[in-house]
């Protein structure tokens, strides 16, 4: 299974990116797929998650900012950053299988994980 991030780089507050998570060798069309970033010092926390019928959940410090959105064809996961703050600075990664169960943000119950992607806000 690998997952792949990218998109990540340097933008200025109030600006915008677009990560994407390519995903291969699983099963994509199931289960949930996340977005976690982790700051220096500080805990891997979940931003957002999209269910195989489109279902979404946010954190609440990215709601009406942040977008996750998948394309099925191309096995690909994206997450639309808008409105970007100092405070978005962090290493993004995607996730993918999700234990039976367990809490969307939730990084321990997920199995696979991309190498991240750097996002810096300034």
């Amino acid at each position: 299974v690998q997952l792949v991030e990218s998109g990540g780089g340097s933008v200025q507050a109030g600006g915008s990116l677009r990560l994407s998570c390519a995903v291969s060798g699983y099963t994509y069309n199931s289960n949930y797929l996340g977005w976690f970033r982790q700051a220096p010092g500080k805990e891997r926390e979940g931003v957002a998650a999209i269910y195989l019928g489109g279902n979404t959940d946010y954190a609440d410090s990215v709601k009406g900012r942040f977008t996750v959105s998948r394309d099925n064809a191309k096995n690909t996961v994206y997450l639309h950053m808008k409105s970007l703050k100092p405070e978005d600075t962090a290493m993004y990664y995607c996730a993918a299988d999700l234990n039976a169960g367990g809490r969307w943000y939730r990084p321990d119950e997920y199995n696979y994980w991309g190498q991240g992607t750097q996002v810096t806000v300034s």
